[in-house]
């Protein structure tokens, strides 16, 4: 049942991109797809390392300790699709939005975690699983919101020269 459900993951992520990954924020959305992957393959390696979680059902076993396709796929797919929605956002709205992110896949997880063999947690919880959505899914719409001003000034600068 796992290997299912991991290869349905990976199916869907897939399958996603060229809906996720087109238009004029194509290069936004590559930057924050990584971003989220890098800032996931650190956490989710030091949760593993102090034996928060465990990843009994994992792609790659032999050489991953962490499951890569939360880290390196689903998660930061998540992070695109939440920063597409929440882009011009006021900070309660952004707030609100990261709820229906975070609570959902800490439900999710709680119950996955339960009822598979996909993750097993030690010294975890669906509280520290939303606390640790939430920073990620934060701390990816403030590199966002830098890489906005960013342009802006750039855009200023093509102005005045």
């Amino acid at each position: 049942m796992e290997k299912r459900l991991l290869n349905l993951l990976t199916i869907v992520c897939i399958a996603s991109f060229p809906f996720l990954f087109k238009g004029s924020k194509m290069r936004e959305n590559l930057v924050i797809f990584f971003s989220k992957g890098v800032i996931a393959t650190l956490i989710d390696a030091y949760v593993v390392g102090t034996k928060r979680v465990e990843y009994p059902d994992r792609p790659l076993a032999n050489i991953f300790k962490t499951n890569i396709i939360y880290d390196i796929l689903f998660f930061p797919i998540l992070s695109v699709v939440w920063v597409k929605m929440s882009y011009n956002d006021n900070f309660g709205k952004i707030l609100l939005k990261s709820l229906l992110f975070s609570v959902p896949m800490s439900i999710g997880q709680w119950y996955m975690e339960k009822n598979t063999r996909l993750f097993k947690w030690k010294k975890w919880s669906p509280f520290h699983t939303f606390g640790s959505v939430n920073f990620c899914l934060f701390t990816i719409r403030g590199f966002v919101g830098l890489l906005k001003k960013l342009d802006k000034l750039k855009g200023n600068q093509n102005i005045t020269e």
